[in-house]
């Protein structure tokens, strides 16, 4: 005969071992992902927890990358999350990339690939598909804004030199820096990027406006093209 197995349900569990009461104590980075995404659903369905649903969820979308970047089709179809719940999940991932997003005052001066990762790789690295931003600076090479430019597959027609300068003119930017995402992970520049940077920088040299780099994502990589000698 087969073994009958009962889920522990939320309120089957000692106080102090469920999720929302286990953030007032120990704080969120206390918590595991499955434990911060129950909280998020707030409830199971018949026969399942909240934490044994949240557990799926991360399992059937591979991790929390799979998870932020997933449809509200797909996330709705999950069995005992629905329009409501869905919602939710969205919701908090779209806050968690617009706070990685949010651009602080006075920003120090930009001197390094890396320091582009740092502005920008939080915004980047999940996205499902190619974005491509400007960085503006001003002639001390600090920040004054970053702008998005296009979403899609990265053509020369589809990202114009009009309006990559059209931003930085309207900020008075000294310089910009190029950047955009590869979806697959890895940011290895395809010939197409090299030679869509050189058309932006030709188009920079003859508006005073200096590129001083184009730098692609991946899932937590980047590679900068000046350092790799590109343009």
């Amino acid at each position: 005969m087969a073994t009958v197995e009962y889920p522990v349900m939320i309120r089957d569990l000692p106080q102090g071992e469920r999720p929302r009461e286990r953030l007032v104590n120990y704080g969120t980075e206390g918590l595991s992902n499955i434990e911060l995404l129950a909280i998020l659903l707030r409830t199971g369905r018949r026969g399942e927890s909240v934490l044994q649903q949240a557990e799926r969820l991360l399992a059937h979308f591979e991790g929390l990358r799979g998870l932020a970047t997933a449809g509200l089709a797909d996330l709705a179809s999950f069995p005992g999350v629905g329009q409501a719940k869905a919602a939710t999940l969205m919701a908090a991932f779209e806050l968690g990339r617009r706070l990685a997003a949010v651009e602080t005052e006075n920003l120090s001066a930009i001197k390094s690939p890396r320091e582009v990762a740092e502005l920008l790789m939080g915004r980047l690295r999940f996205l499902d598909r190619e974005h491509f931003f400007v960085v503006l600076l001003n002639a001390r090479n600090q920040p004054l804004g970053v702008e998005r430019i296009s979403i899609g597959h990265l053509t020369a027609s589809l990202v114009h030199p009009r309006e990559v300068f059209k931003a930085a003119i309207q900020k008075s930017a000294a310089a910009v820096i190029l950047a955009h995402n590869h979806p697959s992970g890895d940011p290895t520049p395809s010939q197409e990027d090299v030679f869509l940077t050189r058309r932006l920088r030709e188009g920079g040299e003859l508006l005073g406006i200096e590129i001083l780099d184009h730098v692609v994502f991946g899932d937590n990589k980047y590679v900068s093209l000046k350092e790799r000698g590109l343009f």
